[in-house]
């Protein structure tokens, strides 16, 4: 075997049975339910257990984060959904129409993350308009990373589907 053949084996574009991809798949994940509206979650449960500072701390770190998230809205965010539509988009087209695995594997990463930053923009939205602070805030908080970590188990469940599928469907040789 030589170093050409490692390099190739490693950069391979056979998404679903590459290692590469899968470790691409999970740190997307873990990073997408571990910072929550730009707030790392430990600082949620730990202002959930002491209270006090660590409140104040969790109640200044969303509100720097609403502030700057609710900045992309206008022209901005126009220009985002329209570049990530066309992303997600084409990376269906690609994959799904075409039989393109790299773009089927895009899409699986890609899509699922869609629904997060729509759910995210809402719970920024009706946390801006209500201003809540304290166990309220936590209560929002951690009912955000729920429905994130729901979104994520279920890409990955069909990410892995698709995957087995993919892998079964080629020829073996």
């Amino acid at each position: 075997m030589t170093l050409i053949d490692i390099i190739t084996g490693l950069i391979d574009f056979r998404t679903f049975s590459n290692i590469w991809y899968w470790l691409a798949v999970m740190v997307t994940w873990a990073v997408a339910t571990h910072w929550v509206i730009g707030v790392p979650f430990d600082i949620v449960m730990r202002a959930r257990r002491q209270g006090g500072q660590a409140a104040q701390d969790l109640e200044m770190l969303v509100a720097i984060n609403l502030r700057r998230l609710l900045t992309l809205s206008g022209t901005p965010a126009v220009i985002l959904v329209g570049i990530g539509a066309f992303v997600v988009t084409a990376a269906a087209m690609l994959g799904f129409v075409y039989g393109l695995e790299l773009a089927q594997g895009l899409f699986c990463l890609v899509f699922p993350l869609v629904f997060v930053a729509l759910l995210t923009w809402r719970s920024c939205q009706r946390l801006a308009l209500d201003q809540q602070t304290g166990p309220a805030l936590i209560r929002a908080l951690v009912r955000l990373r729920f429905w994130i970590q729901l979104i994520a188990i279920t890409a990955l469940f069909c990410t892995a589907l698709l995957g087995i599928y993919v892998m079964l469907s080629q020829r073996f040789g």
